[in-house]
């Protein structure tokens, strides 16, 4: 591609990036780092996990960022009673056709909001794999493909809260990175209180992008250029994880292809046609984290998510950065 038709892609998707991220940000306050991760997911053609403590701001940030597209999207609030076909849909007979007629379920729509995914058990959970990963869902031998752009943001409480299952590695696998929102500052506490105190922030929210813009932005994504040093330092990162004596299951080949698409996103809402060493980075802990798994020699008073995290940045830390 020429130079400058890879130039006028970024302008335009400048131009969308900063419409997005000023709608979300007018909800979700005090935020930036988070709701920039969250475009990143969505315009690297990925899933988000939000994990973090009940009334942070989860599932309002979901909703603000599908309110700030013009394209379908369901909320499934899952429970432990809730079933597959509740999800992906099911075949009905009709009787004005005597024949069975496919009922389509709230998986079918741009971005699906999952709430509290770990409250459900895994045979549902698992509806959610083929989507994920291969963006159609099959139903009595025949698939059916999912719109595009597809995302599904899905919410957890920690996995020490009662009441919950834990998410198998598989599926974790399958989201491109865990976000945690944590509680706002003071400052930001306060802005909250009297914005939602007077109005709903929600309400007010009016589409910015299209859907059809969202995948122009995924594509100019794909053609952002990755040095082969990058390349490099990656699988230095996922060789180590793969290899480290505290982590009984590390980085996949997935996650290696995640943290480089998610640079490239990065790189892009950066305004850059190229990856920087930073870009990858700033993504190892919330596109990894999640993916590996604590071996039970690892002593340590930390939460086990807290634990990935904390091994994750040793390994950075010893991993020569390419200049």
């Amino acid at each position: 591609m020429e130079k400058t038709e890879v130039n006028s892609h970024l302008a335009v998707s400048q131009e969308l990036l900063k419409r997005v991220q000023q709608s979300v940000q007018s909800v979700i306050r005090g935020k930036d780092e988070v709701i920039q991760l969250t475009l990143v997911g969505l315009f690297a053609r990925g899933h988000l996990l939000i994990e973090d403590v009940p009334g942070v701001g989860k599932t309002t940030l979901a909703h603000s960022l599908a309110r700030s597209f013009n394209c379908t999207f369901q909320r499934l609030q899952f429970t432990s009673d809730m079933l597959p076909s509740d999800v992906v849909g099911i075949s009905v007979f009709s009787q004005s056709t005597q024949r069975f007629e496919f009922r389509p379920g709230p998986i079918f729509a741009n971005i699906v909001l999952a709430d509290e995914i770990n409250r459900t058990t895994p045979k549902t959970q698992s509806a959610l794999l083929e989507a994920m990963n291969e963006y159609q869902v099959t139903v009595d031998n025949r698939t059916y493909p999912l719109p595009q752009p597809f995302m599904v943001v899905a919410t957890q409480n920690p996995i020490e809260h009662h009441g919950t299952y834990p998410l198998p590695e598989s599926q974790l696998d399958r989201f491109l990175m865990r976000l945690r929102v944590g509680y706002p500052n003071p400052a930001s506490e306060k802005e909250i209180l009297r914005h939602f105190a007077d109005s709903e922030p929600l309400a007010k929210i009016q589409p910015v992008m299209s859907g059809e813009e969202v995948v122009e932005v995924q594509q100019a994504v794909r053609r952002v250029a990755v040095d082969e040093e990058l390349m490099n330092y990656t699988l230095a990162i996922v060789e180590k994880t793969r290899q480290h004596e505290y982590l009984s299951l590390g980085v996949s080949p997935r996650g290696s292809m995640s943290l480089y698409r998610a640079a490239q996103a990065l790189a892009l809402m950066e305004g850059r046609s190229y990856c920087i060493p930073d870009d990858f980075k700033r993504l190892v802990l919330p596109v990894f984290a999640h993916r590996c798994v604590v071996s039970s020699r690892y002593l340590s008073t930390m939460k086990k998510s807290d634990q990935s995290e904390a091994i994750l940045r040793e390994i950075v830390e010893a991993t020569p950065v390419p200049l």
